[in-house]
């Protein structure tokens, strides 16, 4: 159990960095893609199996694939284009890392933090809970509608772009 975790989180891990270090934006989508599934398999070795399949629905099936229409909707020189988006990116690389020491540093000096997860009491419906919590307006209902607002306006955002720059292109020629 404990070598499939290391592999998977590996996986995980090496194509985050992927996600962020290569150059062409459709490879740093399916980079992604691969990052996500590897999320889903630690949640599925958790035995979380609604968590895995949802993470695969929703963030794979889903968000994912709204990346990958967005780059293949905009202009043609983002597709191409080889040049990075930062050149800062060694400073946000050394932030990053900073950031990720202190949070470690935060979380191994906090009593609360232990290595095992509590036991749930017997009987609990946690999917349950989850589906009440996410469509109750006091829980998470906004938080869920304004993510929904926030893809759908990504996509008519990449849509328009995409059809502004094909009427510069007729205007062109």
């Amino acid at each position: 159990m404990k070598i499939l975790f290391l592999i998977f989180a590996a996986i995980t891990l090496g194509s985050a960095f992927m996600v962020v270090t290569t150059k062409k934006m459709i490879h740093a989508a399916f980079w992604l893609i691969t990052t996500l599934f590897g999320v889903a398999a630690l949640y599925a070795l958790l035995n979380a199996g609604f968590m895995a399949m949802v993470q695969i629905v929703v963030y794979v099936g889903a968000i994912a694939i709204l990346f990958i229409f967005a780059i293949m909707l905009t202009r043609k020189e983002m597709l191409d284009s080889a040049a990075p988006l930062n050149k800062n990116w060694g400073i946000a690389a050394l932030f990053s890392l900073l950031s990720f020491a202190g949070l470690y540093t935060l979380l191994r000096n906090w009593t609360g933090f232990s290595n095992e997860a509590p036991e749930l009491a017997a009987g609990v419906d946690t999917i349950t809970e989850l589906g009440t919590a996410l469509v109750t307006p006091d829980a998470y209902l906004l938080p869920f509608e304004v993510a929904s607002v926030l893809l759908l306006a990504a996509l008519i955002g990449a849509v328009y772009v995409a059809n502004d720059a094909k009427n510069q292109q007729e205007a062109e020629k």
